[in-house]
């Protein structure tokens, strides 16, 4: 009785057949680790189910009150998305109050309604969907009235107008971010989660939101950020990650910024009172 003699390498597989096994398996750790931010984010969420329309939208009380404040006043906010996108991604929007105005008008953009770009008067600390916001600039006095001209003139020429999409761009952070390069008051560093941020209006060139260094991207899909402000970061299909030295910080896909400093905006900037209180009320 005989049998047939097979060579070691074809029992194991043949080094032809074991280059596309490995890069698929490379590919599979790299996509889980990857998500596993947002799935980290998704298994502590408590918004599973909820209607956009039960969702709070309540005050912070992080703004000051236009009746009982004279002076110019422009913040950045920042709050988790709605329902699962939240996972992955925060809303972004600004809020201006001209000096003896005696609302905010709050500047974003949405998918829904008539045209993406809204400027309307409103609260500027309102809960995004359930949400809290996060308060990542703070601009008072004469800082603020030029920075709201700005404000304006970058508005009106904001490429992406009618267009939304949700990823990889051009969304709400897309048009905050672009806001945020046109004025030059706004020295912004938006976090990793703001998905949108670095898809381009012109090239694959940009100075950094912050305007403290410069990004390359491919329409928002990949990228690479090298930045004072915003540290480093490798956006990979609209996921970032990376480093920030100056705030002693990493940057996670879907969970953001762990670090042992607050990164997001330089204080000279800010107004005086005690700004740490202003943004833990906001969490």
């Amino acid at each position: 009785m005989g049998f047939d003699y097979q060579p070691m390498h074809a029992v194991r597989g043949t080094p032809g057949m074991m280059k596309p096994l490995r890069w698929l398996i490379r590919t599979t750790v790299f996509l889980l680790v990857l998500l596993a931010g947002p799935a980290l984010i998704a298994a502590c969420s408590t918004q599973s189910g909820q209607s956009w329309r039960d969702a709070d939208r309540s005050s912070a009380g992080i703004a000051p009150l236009p009746g009982q404040t004279e002076e110019a006043i422009v913040q950045v906010y920042a709050a988790r998305a709605y329902n699962w996108r939240g996972n992955f991604a925060v809303h972004t929007w600004i809020a201006t109050k001209a000096r003896g105005a005696s609302t905010y008008v709050v500047h974003d953009v949405t998918g829904w309604g008539y045209k993406p770009v809204r400027s309307r008067p409103g609260e500027p600390d309102t809960a995004w969907y359930g949400n809290p916001p996060m308060l990542l600039a703070d601009l008072r006095g004469d800082k603020a009235d030029a920075a709201i001209i700005n404000i304006r003139t970058a508005i009106d020429a904001y490429p992406f107008a009618n267009e939304y999409k949700a990823w990889p761009g051009p969304n709400s952070n897309t048009f905050v971010a672009w806001v945020i390069r046109q004025v030059p008051e706004l020295n912004v560093a938006l976090p990793n989660t703001a998905i949108g941020k670095d898809y381009l209006a012109d090239g694959v060139f940009a100075k950094a939101p912050s305007g403290s260094g410069y990004q390359f991207s491919l329409n928002g899909y990949f990228g690479f950020m090298a930045s004072i402000r915003e540290g480093v970061e490798l956006n990979i299909l609209g996921l970032n990650m990376g480093i920030d030295p100056l705030a002693l910080a990493i940057k996670l896909p879907g969970i953001g910024h762990i670090g042992l400093r607050d990164p997001w905006m330089d204080r000279s900037t800010w107004h005086k009172a005690p700004v740490m209180e202003q943004v833990s009320d906001a969490n």
